[in-house]
Formats: structure tokens, C-alpha cells, sequence
């Protein structure tokens, strides 16, 4: 029984799409390949996130906005995701892909926090990040909204991946009635 996701429907949680597919979808993550990519990242991944990565490695969910109370920079109401990193390196949107976690610290300049796990609409100039600032490299990560635009500041989302992934709604929510 899992510990994680409690009345939440991963079946209908990700979109089914050839870009998805053709960027984010991994193959299916086993033991062996997760502690590989958690060295490699130097964080253990919260447990939560391998079981969402177990009902689809990676992709574009269905809803894509998590609502916020700060306003950030550009952001008024809530941010959006563009997908949501595999665990692993094939795919370039994977955790170690070529635009992973990785690259985003060394390339883009992004704080070295923890694990950018999800890009946005802009293209690299924020992303949202599992923050292991307050916890150990295997502890509890909160969930963040980085924002390269705005001297990387640093906006809290969530206090851990599964409050993150159960908030977010479909971006209908916030179109305004014409």
C-alpha cells in the first residue's frame, strides 16, 4: 500500500502527448538508475517523487499552475509548469538530461539549492526547485519557485513534493471571463 497519494488519481494526472513523450518520458525508473541519479545529484529524492515517477517517469501533467499567495516579480497569482523531470538522463527534460538540474546550476547561473525538477513557460528564467537548504541532503525538501529574472529570488511554494503536486489546478481556473 502506498504512503503517498492518498485519494489522489495518478491515472489522470499526466497528459499524453508526443512532445512529452519525445522530451520528458523516461523509461521506467528502477532502484539501480534512481540511486545512480540521486549520486549524481547529490540529493536523495524525496520518496514521494519516485512514487509519482513510478506511475509515469516524468511528463506534462493535466493541471499545470500552483497557486501562490506572494506576489513575485511577474507573477501575480500562481506559476506555471511546463512538465516535470524523469528520473534519469536519456530525455533532454530528465533530471541528468542535458537541460537537467545539473545544467541549470552550472550554465544558468541557478543557486545550487537542491534539484530543479520542473521548468516553466519562460524558457530557463525560473524554474521550481525541491530546496534542501533547511533540511539534509536526504531530508524533506520544501518546494520553491526560483526566478532568474529577479536576482534568482526565491519564492516557497510547498512544504514538500506531494502538497506541491496535490495543488496544482488546470490553468482554466485563471482565464478571466471575456
Amino acid at each position: 500500500m502506498s504512503k503517498y497519494f492518498k485519494d489522489f488519481d495518478l491515472s489522470s494526472f499526466w497528459e499524453d502527448s508526443e512532445y512529452a513523450r519525445k522530451s520528458y518520458v523516461e523509461k521506467q525508473a528502477n532502484k539501480e538508475l534512481i540511486k545512480e541519479i540521486e549520486a549524481e545529484l547529490g540529493y536523495k529524492l524525496p520518496n514521494s517523487y519516485i512514487e509519482l515517477m513510478m506511475s509515469q517517469n516524468g511528463g506534462i501533467p493535466v493541471n499545470t499552475c500552483f497557486p501562490i499567495i506572494e506576489e513575485d516579480s511577474w507573477i501575480e497569482n500562481y506559476v506555471v509548469i511546463s512538465g516535470i523531470m524523469g528520473i534519469g538522463r536519456e530525455k533532454i527534460y530528465s533530471l541528468c538530461g542535458d537541460i537537467g538540474s545539473q545544467f541549470m546550476i552550472a550554465e544558468w547561473g541557478y543557486p545550487d539549492i537542491g534539484i530543479y525538477f520542473s521548468n516553466c513557460p519562460s524558457a530557463g528564467h525560473d524554474m521550481i526547485c525541491l530546496d534542501y537548504s533547511q533540511c539534509a541532503k536526504d531530508g524533506e525538501p520544501r518546494v520553491v519557485h526560483v526566478d532568474q529574472e529577479s536576482d534568482y529570488h526565491i519564492t516557497f511554494l510547498a512544504n514538500n513534493f506531494e502538497d506541491f503536486i496535490k495543488a496544482l489546478v488546470n490553468e482554466e481556473i485563471f482565464e478571466e471571463d471575456v
